[in-house]
């Protein structure tokens, strides 16, 4: 960790990270809070999406245009987002504006009112982006992708819920719901910029005083399950998604599974995007990836292909994965772990990324990790322990998820059967 980071845990088991940039004009703060969308049963699904957006929609004090102005005449942003196991509150301003951001976050974390009326009305605009996103073909995919990975679990379902149960929300459901979750020990607050940590902690102890102190709700384990759907639709494309079970944060594969991942689908000069778009023309786009959760994660390839060049596509992938499982060129690895470090390395360049990197690191290993230690382990990993991982990983059970003009998709007991030839 770097000696300008500083942690402190409050009394009432809120924890406080500072990382002090002396050069930097602007602040970066905000509280992440972890709960999302994995907390909700299916009978709240959606919540965690809809309590980030009511937020802003007023508290005891502020009415939401007063939040929105008080913010923005110092010339100041705030924003938020949720995740499957974390909820985030930021702002960007001024150094000597510390004081408003601060006061602004603390209030639409621990005071929101959740006004029936404009509960209401975003119920409306929360139904229009559902909506919205019904009508992206890809998003579907890659929700029917994550619903047959993870079935009748919230791992599996849309960030963004059910408009069924959106529509049934009340603001005695939703003020429950925070009260329940947003309770002290799954709070952490994170600043970055040209700030004193000491003086920084006194303000935030006297201000996040009304957060219930009892323990957070920890949610059900993940079980993946895997399998196939297939949505026939009268599209141009077809979307395409298969994928595997990966890697948890704290798993020793970790980093093998992204460097895998990289190699295949990382860019221009990948595998997949050269063997398959550039010398084939089978594919408009193509990528892969490796995502984490606290007990589970994906690897994952997305293509986006028509409906003829979907017959030639599927077994070609399965090839391209198999051979993976034999043969990684030392070019390629050398690739794969430059384009991961300068990821890492480009992403630290700004406070914003700073402060979300502090609260998740924190959030999800307890700590926050050095960036040389990170960037040692990625060296260090090899191609053996890739090629390992490859092995195990596509002849596990897959998740394929396949929407469009799908005449010509392989069965899903040949897809099966081919990465285990």
């Amino acid at each position: 960790m770097k000696k300008n980071i500083r942690i402190t845990t409050l009394p009432n088991k809120i924890r406080i990270i500072t990382e002090n940039q002396p050069s930097a004009d602007s602040i970066s703060l905000g509280v992440w809070v972890g709960v999302g969308s994995r907390y909700e049963t299916k009978d709240q699904s959606g919540i965690s999406h809809f309590l980030e957006h009511m937020a802003f929609k007023g508290t005891t004090t502020r009415s939401a245009l007063q939040i929105a102005k008080e913010i923005e005449d110092v010339g100041g942003i705030i924003n938020a987002y949720t995740g499957q196991d974390m909820t985030a509150y930021y702002a960007r301003i001024l150094k000597k504006q510390l004081t408003v951001g601060l006061n602004i976050i603390s209030d639409i974390v621990q005071h929101a009112v959740m006004d029936e009326k404009e509960l209401n009305t975003e119920k409306g605009v929360i139904i229009q982006e559902l909506n919205m996103y019904k009508d992206q073909p890809k998003h579907v995919a890659w929700v029917n992708f994550d619903e047959t990975a993870y079935p009748n679990q919230p791992l599996g379902r849309d960030i963004g819920g059910d408009p069924k149960v959106i529509q049934n929300m009340t603001p005695k459901i939703m003020l429950n719901y925070m009260h329940t979750h947003y309770t002290t020990d799954k709070i952490i607050i994170s600043a970055v910029g040209d700030l004193d940590h000491d003086t920084f902690v006194k303000k935030c102890e006297k201000l996040f005083t009304d957060l219930s102190t009892k323990p957070g709700i920890i949610p059900l384990p993940a079980y993946y399950v895997g399998g196939y759907k297939y949505v026939k639709k009268k599209n141009e494309q077809v979307n395409l998604m298969l994928g595997f079970e990966g890697e948890k944060y704290t798993s020793s594969n970790l980093w093998a599974s992204k460097l895998l991942a990289t190699i295949l689908g990382g860019g221009m000069t990948s595998r997949l995007f050269q063997e398959i778009r550039e010398k084939l023309g089978l594919v408009y786009t193509i990528h892969a990836a490796s995502s984490c959760e606290s007990d589970t994660g994906m690897f994952y390839i997305y293509a986006g292909t028509g409906e003829k060049e979907l017959k030639t596509l599927m077994p070609r992938l399965c090839d391209e994965l198999k051979k993976t499982t034999y043969s990684i060129s030392d070019e390629e690895l050398k690739k794969a772990k430059t384009q991961i470090k300068a990821a890492l390395l480009m992403r630290a360049e700004e406070i914003s990324e700073h402060a979300d990197n502090n609260a998740s690191e924190f959030l999800h290993y307890g700590k926050i990790r050095a960036k040389e230690s990170l960037i040692k382990e990625i060296e260090t990993t090899t191609k053996k322990q890739i090629i390992t991982y490859a092995q195990k990983l596509f002849v596990s059970k897959p998740t394929v998820s396949a929407l469009g003009p799908i005449n010509n998709m392989m069965p899903y007991d040949e897809i099966v059967s081919r990465l285990k030839e």
